[in-house]
């Protein structure tokens, strides 16, 4: 179907096409505004300020003291004296050990004591009156020196009569099976009328005295000698009171009420781990720490009098993983520069290398910037 149109219809749509046509070289002839504005960032000052600088270690809880209780003598064990778990003191009898085998021994040796003291007392009688018989050569020379040897004879079975007595006596007494130490008694690995003999290797139980408390953590050697260097160099300081205090933080990430003391550092590295063993003493009045337990020592190297802290969301990582961050230089551009971290302090990072105190730190838009190009300051960090 063909559209007809007139010579003013003509007219008009070929005033149209020109109409546009101008337009769009128009709008091809003028170059759009490509610039665009300086990306906002948030900055903050670096300051040097003393920081207390602490190392966490984990260790195990050891008892003060450990004693496990075994029999002196052989025998049947007639009776437990002790509730398992309970307080016990020092000197308390745990266990009884039939004493009737040890009370017999006792009474012969008393008997045996007091037949030999019996001849005694006659044979010193015999003995003066051949001394003053030998004299008149009534009685022999011999004669003379046969009672006294009999009388050095009866006084030694006197002696050796003392001594069985008494380690008849001593043997009598440990079939009263006592505590050597005061503590919380555990379980009992008997019963009565189990059979037990002298020095066994299995304890009858196990005695532990909880307070104080001991907490046993390894320090690496390597850890040890960069403190040192620290301190040696000035750039940490120590005091003596600080270095022995430690705190604890227990299992289920919650503190300890109280504050332990730095006993000892060992001087000797395990060769297979290249530690040394630090020895920290709490007090434990409540027994909430028991032996075994893991719990992490909060230990305190120093204080750095000038140490710089900055956000860890400042930081970030290059490809090979190494710390970077952006600052803001004195002509308002983007600097990236690379910097050394030690250790992290809460949600800052200790700075030792890369920074200086005075300058701007970009903490927030830093993603946006690029080096060498203008920023905008959009305020200081709140």
């Amino acid at each position: 179907m063909k559209l007809k149109l007139g010579r003013k219809g003509a007219a008009s749509a070929l005033v149209l096409s020109l109409t546009i046509c101008a337009a769009l070289l128009s709008a091809c002839g003028k170059q759009p505004d490509m610039t665009m504005p300086p990306p906002e960032v948030v900055t903050m000052t670096v300051k040097a300020q003393p920081v207390t600088l602490t190392t966490v270690l984990p260790g195990r809880i050891n008892a003060d003291l450990v004693a496990e209780v075994r029999p002196q003598v052989s025998g049947i064990i007639k009776k437990r004296c002790f509730t398992e778990g309970s307080y016990v003191k020092a000197g308390q009898v745990l266990y009884l050990v039939d004493p009737a085998p040890f009370q017999a021994a006792y009474e012969s040796a008393q008997a045996s004591l007091a037949r030999s003291q019996a001849n005694l007392p006659a044979l010193r009688l015999r003995a003066a009156r051949y001394g003053d018989l030998v004299g008149d050569k009534a009685v022999s020379k011999q004669d003379v020196d046969d009672i006294n040897a009999s009388i050095r004879q009866a006084e030694a079975d006197v002696t050796y009569g003392k001594a069985a007595v008494k380690a008849a006596r001593i043997n009598l007494d440990y079939t009263e099976v006592r505590a050597p130490i005061a503590g919380r008694i555990g379980k009992s690995n008997v019963t009565a009328g189990a059979l037990v003999t002298a020095s066994q290797p299995a304890a009858l139980t196990t005695i532990q005295k909880l307070d104080p408390i001991y907490l046993d953590v390894p320090q690496s050697t390597s850890q040890l000698l960069k403190l040192r260097r620290s301190v040696a160099g000035g750039s940490l300081s120590q005091n003596e009171a600080g270095q022995r205090t430690v705190k604890l933080v227990l299992e289920d990430g919650s503190a300890y009420d109280h504050e332990g003391t730095i006993q000892f550092r060992d001087v000797t590295v395990n060769p297979s781990t290249g530690t040394v063993v630090l020895r920290a003493t709490f007090p434990n009045p409540k027994e909430e720490l028991l032996p075994g337990m893991f719990a992490r020592a909060i230990v305190q190297d120093g204080v750095s009098a000038a140490a710089i802290l900055v956000p860890q969301a400042a930081v970030s990582r290059d490809p090979k993983g190494n710390p970077q961050v952006m600052l803001v230089d004195k002509t308002g551009k983007a600097e990236l520069r690379p910097i050394a971290v030690d250790r992290a302090i809460g949600d800052q990072w200790l700075v030792t290398n890369g920074l200086k105190p005075g300058e701007q730190l970009i903490i927030e838009g830093f993603q946006k910037a690029m080096p060498g190009t203008p920023v905008k300051l959009a305020g200081p960090a709140k």
